[in-house]
């Protein structure tokens, strides 16, 4: 999981020109807007194969790497 971790900060990284960590929050912080969120989710969707239904993509899913790994989990 290390690996997709270091796959989403980057991605995340591409689309806000900004490092983050694993902890560090995406969308109440505005880092993520509600475009690049969607772009971001795409993103993951397209890596893994799983598919992401908007109404998942939210702050409880999607607020930092930690908590989207989590709803990855959820998903398989």
């Amino acid at each position: 999981m290390e690996s997709f971790k270091s796959f989403i900060a980057q991605e995340i990284e591409e689309l806000t020109f900004q490092k983050v960590s694993s902890k560090d929050p995406l969308i109440s912080s505005n880092l993520l807007d509600s475009i690049t969120v969607v772009d971001l989710a795409v993103a993951i969707e397209e890596e893994t194969g799983i598919n992401i239904p908007f109404t998942d993509i939210s702050v409880n899913n999607f607020d930092n790497i930690d908590l989207i790994i989590d709803f990855l989990k959820s998903k398989k």
